[in-house]
Order: C-alpha cells, then sequence, then structure tokens
C-alpha cells in the first residue's frame, strides 16, 4: 500500500543532463525514481547524442511505471543539435521545470535512495533556503568506492565545511567554490534571480554564489554523501584526490587564461548582486574579490617583479578572505605569464 500525499512537500523536478551516455543512464534514471515520492517530472536536455541514450531513459521510465504505480514522473525530452555545452544544456534544462524544487543530475551517477528525503524537508522547514547540496561518495566505472568523498577529493577544510553547513557559505564560495551539481536541489525561483546564467560561469557555481549572497541561511551543504558520483575517465567534469604533480602542474597554469577569467566572472558576478537587492555587505565583500582579482590580472609579467604586490596583498589579508591563501599566493609568485605579448 502506496502511503498517503504529503500535502505539504514541494514538488520536485530533475534536469538531467546527457550526451552519450548509454553506458550509465539507465542506473541513474532508476535510482532517480526510486525515490520515495517519486519526482513530478524528468527534464532531460540531450547534447546530440549518437548513441541510445534518450532511448534507455524512455525505456527504463516506462519499465518503472509498469512496474510501480506510485511513479508518475512525467517526462521531458529537449534534443540540441548542434549541443549546447554543459552550462547552456542544463540553463535550457531547468528553464523547463516545473516543480518547486529542481535537483540537477549528471548521466552517470547515482543517486541514493533517501537523497530528495533528505534534502527537500529542508526548504519546507526554511523558506529562506535557496540551495541545498551534499557530499558524494567517490565510485569508480564499476560503482566500487574509491575510499574518499568528494569534498575528500577537493581538500575542503573543516571550517569550509562548517561555513557550509551552518555558517556563512558566502565567505567560504567567495574564496573557491565548493559545490557540485549533481549534488544539488534549488527552489525554481532561484533561478530568476541568478539569469541569465554567464557563460564565464559554470552553472553550478553562479547559482551557489548568488544563493549564498542571500544570507547564511540561503545555502545548506548536508554533510552526508548522498549519490554515488561516478569517476569513469570521460567525465565531463570529475573529481579525485590530487598527486603532488597534479598540484605543480595546476600551480605553474599560465596566468594568461585563468587570472583574466577570473577577474571577469567575479566582476559579473559583483554587478549582479547590486541588482538584486541583497545586503549592501555582500556587494561590498564582492566586489572586494574583484578588486583582488583584478589585481591579481595585473600583475607583472616577470615573477620577481611580482613580489611586492604579493606581498601586500598577503600582509592585508586578501589572499586569505578571497583565496586560498598560502596556496594563491605560491601560485601569483611561481605562475608564468603565458603567451600574451
Amino acid at each position: 500500500m502506496t502511503s498517503p500525499a504529503q500535502p505539504d512537500r514541494l514538488t520536485v523536478s530533475v534536469a538531467l543532463c546527457t550526451r552519450n551516455g548509454a553506458q550509465f543512464v539507465g542506473e541513474q534514471v532508476r535510482s532517480i525514481l526510486a525515490q520515495r515520492p517519486a519526482p513530478l517530472e524528468l527534464v532531460v536536455g540531450d547534447d546530440d547524442s549518437s548513441d541510445d541514450t534518450v532511448a534507455i531513459v524512455e525505456a527504463t521510465l516506462a519499465e518503472a511505471r509498469a512496474a510501480d504505480p506510485a511513479v508518475q514522473t512525467e517526462l521531458v525530452v529537449r534534443r540540441h543539435r548542434p549541443p549546447l555545452g554543459v552550462v547552456g544544456n542544463f540553463a535550457d534544462a531547468m528553464a523547463q521545470c516545473r516543480g518547486d524544487l529542481i535537483a540537477l543530475s549528471d548521466q552517470d551517477d547515482v543517486w541514493r535512495p533517501d537523497k530528495l528525503d533528505s534534502l527537500v524537508p529542508l526548504f519546507s522547514a526554511d523558506a529562506r533556503l535557496q540551495l541545498a547540496h551534499s557530499d558524494a561518495r567517490l565510485v569508480d566505472g564499476e560503482g566500487e568506492p574509491l575510499g574518499l568523498t568528494l569534498l575528500d577529493a577537493l581538500e575542503a577544510t573543516a571550517a569550509e565545511r562548517s561555513g557550509l553547513s551552518e555558517g556563512d557559505a558566502f565567505a567560504v564560495l567567495l574564496r573557491r567554490n565548493l559545490v557540485t551539481g549533481a549534488t544539488v536541489v534549488l527552489r525554481r525561483t532561484l533561478l530568476e534571480r541568478a539569469a541569465p546564467l554567464p557563460a564565464e560561469w559554470v552553472h553550478d557555481e553562479w547559482l551557489a554564489a548568488v544563493a549564498a549572497a542571500h544570507g547564511p541561511h540561503a545555502l545548506r551543504l548536508v554533510p552526508e554523501p548522498l549519490i554515488d558520483y561516478r569517476q569513469h575517465g570521460a567525465n565531463e567534469i570529475g573529481a579525485r584526490k590530487p598527486t603532488m604533480a597534479d598540484r605543480w602542474a595546476k600551480l605553474r597554469e599560465p596566468r594568461d587564461g585563468r587570472a583574466p577569467l577570473l577577474a571577469e566572472r567575479t566582476r559579473l558576478l559583483a554587478e549582479h548582486l547590486a541588482t538584486l537587492g541583497v545586503a549592501p555587505d555582500r556587494v561590498a565583500q564582492a566586489r572586494a574579490k574583484h578588486a583582488h582579482e583584478a589585481r591579481r590580472r595585473d600583475l607583472p609579467r616577470w615573477q620577481p617583479a611580482r613580489i611586492p604586490a604579493i606581498v601586500a596583498g598577503a600582509v592585508s589579508g586578501r589572499y586569505g578572505r578571497y583565496s586560498r591563501g598560502a596556496i594563491d599566493v605560491l601560485r601569483d609568485l611561481v605562475q608564468p605569464a603565458g603567451g600574451r605579448s
């Protein structure tokens, strides 16, 4: 016997974006449909797949409906040719969602059976909450655990985790993003505040930053891993524990790509927040972050000549407030200029 409907429970749409995902998408869709209650709808944005991805999604949903009358999930398929890319695909899929809440989904993960039941009540309990996310268990292509979680792989500190779960997420996210879209549930109304999604940002980073700017109760981390985040070598965006060689290679990436992009991204965020009517101190923080990234962008090309400005930024505390502290101090000291003339 099915349990009676909960009239006060918010409805959920799932935005699932795919591209040649036939190998894993059936397992992911089954895990989505196993949620109770099942989602209102599954919006699939398919980026010009050349395999049977969409057919597998359709067949999996048909099988679930036949097996369990409680599954009344509607299917909406958006086929994109030419492909929109990850950000464009998710933006389009989210725009089609009708639920009160939108859960973002990759094509190759697996949700824990209680994922939505762990996150949806948080929104019912607090109207201020705009976005919730969780940790994730990293697994290999066969679904075997890799022995660490997503936040472990990102080397999230205890202070960062605390800030995201029960403190000031905005201050954490000004330093770096720790919100991964595959774990996210957001209010559909957040899309209106975040639109348009800028091309310079990844969608989950932008949505998290805009949500967190609305106050300490607007974004929340649930520290438990609520999905298996599959790492199989062909992920659009993946995660793994960095080696020392990885860290050094990242520090030595040319400045000409990264530094101007960070400055532009933070400029766009500060300007957007100023239009939303968020607290003035949030706008001021975003502008200070942009000023910090603009200073980093404008550092001299010759590395020794950068030292006075970097020292001044470290002494003033800017690298601690708006970057990853000593890691980014070292990055700015050793990073090559790149090929800009």
